[in-house]
């Protein structure tokens, strides 16, 4: 039976049928495509990596956002008991005060996503938003005498807060922003010695796809005839590195920009935050094989009397 666009499957609770109508939805997409250029042009130079939480070595603001929502709950548990609302409006301070770092490396993040993730994260800067505002008025009602006031603004903002994260989660873990798309590599190829190609195949220079276990693998010769492998789809979003530029012994991702070593599969700069996984390569009988990187596996038998040119792990 076909079912039309956002109708809701049998068992499909309704917030994940809206959050899933929400990816789906392209009217905001005129708005985010003008705001995701404002935000990439702006000149952060190499502090756009230290937003990206490239040094930390995944984002860093799902850590930052640890301090103002902490904040916030903290107040409400405050606004429960009586006469707490001084102690309480200190909080909702910290939290407005530590909100723009986090909000900052959360756009900066944005910024750089697939649309279906950009619509989500939209609305979860919207929602955080909407809770900024909420916080400041419930600050300025408990610093002109209304504490009550303040009170109900602040469970307001909580809610607002609760609902961001939410929408946070879902970007996340369901939609997988800011997860290493190459983790399940090691997990996947198997050990030992793979052959991908007679060294013909493989013109000096240029980026080459390859498949090993069903894993997508870039293969690069030098000139000078050294091989370098890693894993071909970017760490970032999942982009075909074989479809990007090589130069200065390494590959940018073509889809974000995202640039690795080829030696050694290290990220050098961002948005990506996880290098990518490299294999060691060697030339056997005018064939390339190659081997991820730190596995173990059982070494083939000896190749006789055939050419071997090089064994090369970066």
């Amino acid at each position: 039976m076909n079912r039309k666009p956002g109708h809701r499957r049998m068992g499909q609770n309704r917030v994940l049928w809206l959050l899933d109508a929400l990816e789906r939805t392209p009217k905001a997409d005129t708005v985010i495509d003008a705001l995701g250029r404002r935000v990439r042009a702006l000149p952060l130079g190499s502090a756009r990596d230290l937003l990206h939480g490239r040094w930390l070595g995944h984002p860093v603001h799902p850590l930052l956002v640890q301090v103002p929502i902490g904040s916030w709950l903290s107040a409400a548990v405050l606004d429960l008991c009586p006469g707490r609302s001084r102690e309480a409006g200190l909080l909702i301070g910290v939290g407005l005060a530590t909100a723009a770092p986090a909000a900052v490396t959360g756009a900066v993040d944005w910024a750089e996503l697939h649309p279906q993730q950009q619509r989500v994260g939209l609305v979860h800067a919207l929602a955080n938003t909407t809770a900024l505002g909420l916080y400041g008025a419930s600050l300025l009602c408990r610093l002109t005498g209304r504490p009550a006031a303040g009170r109900a603004y602040g469970f307001l903002g909580l809610t607002a807060v609760g609902a961001g994260g939410m929408l946070g989660g879902h970007l996340a873990y369901r939609q997988a922003s800011g997860a290493n798309h190459a983790e399940e590599v090691p997990h996947v190829v198997t050990p030992g010695w793979h052959r991908v190609g007679d060294v013909a195949e493989f013109p000096a220079g240029e980026p080459v796809r390859r498949t090993v276990d069903d894993v997508p693998v870039l293969v690069v010769r030098e000139t000078g005839g050294t091989v370098h492998a890693l894993a071909e789809r970017c760490s970032h979003l999942a982009g075909p590195l074989s479809e990007g530029a090589v130069a200065d012994g390494c590959v940018t991702c073509p889809w974000h920009g995202s640039v690795f070593r080829l030696s050694d599969g290290w990220n050098v700069r961002g948005p990506a935050t996880a290098p990518q996984p490299a294999f060691d390569t060697r030339v056997v009988d005018g064939h390339v094989e190659v081997r991820l990187r730190g596995q173990d596996g059982p070494e083939p038998e000896a190749a006789g009397d055939g050419e071997r040119t090089h064994e090369h792990s970066g």
